[in-house]
């Protein structure tokens, strides 16, 4: 019997994360720690994109059965375009985001305890690989809270007293969300009885179609869609974000902001098409609720950035508003509408990573200081830095040939089939775009300024953080210019995933 080795690539890539958190807690030397979590997320990315080319060239989805033992018992793993682009991307953005966060990783995090750090950032992204792989859901769950104690220890890793607080919100609100979702996954057993998300799914329309357990399938839909939203700081449930992302170091802020809250992102995609199927999030009105909810995340979001004055708080509001524009375009509940959104993520995940890897350098350079008044300047004395940020926070705003241009105008056609969706997604791209541009630029214009008198840098960039800021800026203006090709991957994905 012949082997498809392609098939097994993303089971190899989860297993190889989470051999590197069991292999780093052997190791006592950080900077070996560092090396293994760069050449894994290499090696996965690498294998990533042999399957992405392999899955696309032969417009071809697969599931993969771990072990011996079929359903209801046994896991499964499901690839296609769609999954094998989103493990490519996050695996060279986790690549660059340690790399080019390595140094304040180094002297922030206490010295014996940067291994444990490592340990916590192989268990995130094996975490993330399974739910972008997975094809049933209780093997979800456990990866969701895997990432939700790895993400909290994370926040945690500065051991001072600001960072444990922000940790126990980060904890309470995760495990709300995971307790809902967990309630949701009890609910849609006992009515389907089954955990593979096809076979869910085959039980879940004919339910539909008969208008048995209407209620019961509504309050399912809503425990799991709200358990998610919680996970992926939804507004309003965004309110451990800002306080975890401030006190957690540069490169794990970039992590939990770019890819852990995408994770959850994808998960819900997934459980969109492949569990409750458009037509029952139709037919339940999900699509409306998921549209209302991003559009306010949309502009409260940037609200709360506009008000704000610290730096890293600034970004993660930034953040709130950015994921109320994935969770709008799954509201217009078209085809065009999910291929935005999975664009989206994309851009914000390149995008934001950039910027808070920028910022680590910045505030370093300015002295520890993170109010944005304090980084007048810090541009000057650190030209890689500053450029990284102001590409990343032209990105947001939406300037033409940048990642968050190419995602907006595709938000903008997806609610081109009616007038009156149309009318309301283009007014809240515009006035979520000018709030972006009202608090991104002063900050451009502050760290670009002339300083009040003479300072000096207090650290000089690295030549790996000069290269990882050419590298983000690479990938966003690849994704900002040549994002056709990229569509058109996403698109093939949607249509084998539905």
């Amino acid at each position: 019997m012949s082997i498809n080795w392609i098939h097994n690539f993303p089971f190899f890539s989860i297993f190889l994360a989470m051999l590197g958190g069991i292999l780093t807690a052997l190791l006592n030397d950080r900077k070996k720690a560092l090396r293994l979590n760069q050449l894994i997320t290499l090696i996965v990315a690498i294998l990533s994109l042999c399957l992405l080319l392999n899955v696309t060239a032969n417009n071809e989805s697969f599931t993969f059965m771990m072990g011996h033992f079929p359903a209801p018992w046994g896991n499964e793993l499901r690839a296609g375009p769609l999954e094998a682009l989103m493990a490519f991307v996050f695996s060279i953005l986790m690549f660059l985001t340690v790399t080019g966060g390595q140094r304040e990783i180094f002297t922030d995090v206490v010295s014996d305890k940067v291994k444990y750090f490592f340990i916590m950032i192989n268990l995130i992204f094996g975490s993330i690989l399974a739910l972008i792989y997975t094809n049933d859901v209780f093997t979800a769950y456990v990866f969701i809270e895997i990432n939700t104690i790895a993400s909290c220890a994370v926040v945690m890793a500065k051991g001072h007293g600001r960072s444990i607080i922000a940790s126990i919100h980060y904890l309470i609100m995760s495990t709300l969300g995971s307790g809902l979702f967990l309630i949701g996954l009890c609910l849609l057993y006992d009515i389907t009885g089954h955990l593979l998300m096809p076979n869910i799914q085959e039980q879940l329309i004919l339910l539909s179609r008969s208008g048995e357990y209407a209620l019961p399938l509504t309050v399912v839909c809503g425990l799991v869609f709200i358990g998610l939203a919680i996970k992926s700081a939804l507004f309003p449930f965004h309110t451990m974000l800002p306080n975890a992302y401030d006190n957690s170091t540069s490169a794990g802020a970039g992590i939990l902001s770019g890819l852990v809250l995408k994770s959850y992102i994808i998960l819900i995609l997934k459980f969109i098409f492949q569990v409750f199927s458009l037509e029952v999030i139709q037919a339940l009105k999900i699509e409306n609720v998921l549209f209302v909810f991003g559009i306010v995340g949309m502009i409260m979001g940037s609200i709360y950035a506009f008000r704000e004055v610290r730096i890293k708080k600034m970004l993660a509001y930034s953040s709130v508003a950015q994921i109320g524009y994935i969770f709008m375009g799954f509201g217009i509940g078209n085809m065009a509408g999910f291929t935005a959104s999975c664009f989206h993520i994309l851009a914000h995940a390149a995008t934001k990573t950039l910027l808070f890897v920028s910022v680590g350098s910045l505030i370093e350079t300015n002295g520890g200081k993170t109010g944005i008044r304090d980084l007048q300047g810090a541009g000057r004395l650190n030209p890689f830095a500053g450029v990284a940020y102001s590409v990343g926070a032209l990105s947001m705003v939406g300037i033409p040939l940048f990642a968050g241009f190419a995602s907006k105008y595709y938000f903008a056609l997806s609610a081109a089939g009616g007038k009156l969706q149309l009318s309301i997604v283009l007014t809240a791209l515009a006035i979520s775009m000018i709030l972006n541009a009202i608090y991104f630029i002063p900050t451009v214009i502050s760290i670009w300024s002339k300083p009040e008198g003479e300072i000096k840098p207090k650290a000089e960039p690295t030549f790996s953080f000069k290269c990882v800021c050419v590298a983000f800026m690479m990938i966003n203006f690849i994704l900002g210019i040549f994002f056709q090709p990229i569509v058109a991957v996403i698109e093939q994905g949607l249509r084998l995933l539905g």
